[in-house]
């Protein structure tokens, strides 16, 4: 474990870590079980963000998507910019409780600081299926008042919906704002995603609202010199499929095909840049090196 990029104080104050018991409890687990063999998603994310919690072999396959895709790092913090922007116009809607589905490794600002900055008292309960997740997710997100974190796997609706952690601070008889990270391009067709987010949309009342990002492979419609280059999609692809979850990426129809009940807003499913933007638009250019869309959506 030498390997891990960590500054000096890395471990200061952070509780020592498992090993725990397999199920709900299972807040993460001893550093000997950690599989540093793989590169890890939401390592190469955090990597990818200039992040600390990360080992050689997440670098290694980072550098490889970053030399395929040189804009990678742009993409990953518009995305966390288009993220922010979305939680804070559904708090202007009032909603007051969100649920965070997919968190990846704990970045700030998180869902309850940005949602906290207008609404003090928004209730936050983060979900994530990865044990590596849910350590870091335990000792930096469930330690405020009002917010907590659920070891839960989305394609469990039910069993998420059900954890006693998120039925303890979200009233599903109110509007949630339901926030779904970057966990659903790590999910297949025959995982069926339309069906899991329609599951969670059928469980909250009308006014509730959906916050989605995904990556594509597709060019930017308005960049007329835009293609896909098929062998850099595939090469992508490769890496992560030597990691611990392959990726999948999709098409602006397909993602908007995903949002089940909830309706999108103005100005629908766009580039991340696009959605609302609160500083100047980025060129077609930059906007085709933008490896997300971003959308808001609404349940009626």
């Amino acid at each position: 474990m030498s390997d891990q990029h960590s500054p000096p104080e890395a471990d200061a104050g952070v509780p020592e870590i498992g090993p725990y018991p397999p199920g709900p409890d299972h807040l993460g687990f001893a550093a000997d079980e950690i599989d540093t063999s793989r590169p890890h998603p939401a390592r190469m994310y955090d990597y990818f963000l200039g992040g600390w919690d990360n080992y050689e072999v997440d670098r290694v396959a980072g550098d490889r998507v970053i030399e395929l895709h040189p804009q990678v790092r742009d993409s990953v913090r518009a995305n966390g910019a288009f993220r922010r922007r979305a939680v804070r116009a559904v708090v202007a809607s009032g909603i007051r409780q969100f649920l965070v589905l997919g968190i990846g490794i704990p970045t700030s600002p998180n869902t309850h600081e940005v949602a906290r900055e207008t609404a003090p008292g928004t209730r936050v309960v983060y979900v994530d299926s990865d044990p590596i997740v849910a350590t870091h997710a335990r000792a930096r997100l469930a330690n405020a008042p009002g917010t907590a974190f659920a070891l839960g796997d989305i394609r469990d609706p039910k069993a998420v919906l059900d954890d006693p952690v998120v039925r303890e601070l979200i009233d599903f008889d109110r509007p949630v704002g339901l926030l779904v990270g970057g966990v659903m391009d790590f999910l297949g067709d025959e995982d069926n995603p339309a069906a899991l987010l329609a599951a969670f949309g059928a469980a909250m009342p009308a006014g509730s609202h959906l916050v989605l990002s995904h990556s594509t492979y597709e060019p930017y419609e308005g960049y007329a010199e835009g293609r896909v280059d098929e062998a850099a999609r595939a090469h992508v692809e490769e890496v992560y499929k030597s990691a611990t979850t392959p990726l999948t990426l999709r098409t602006k129809d397909e993602i908007a095909a995903l949002l089940g009940p909830f309706t999108p807003l103005e100005p629908g499913v766009v580039r991340v840049p696009l959605w609302r933007p609160d500083g100047a638009v980025p060129g077609p250019v930059e906007l085709n090196n933008t490896i997300f869309y971003g959308v808001v959506g609404r349940k009626d």
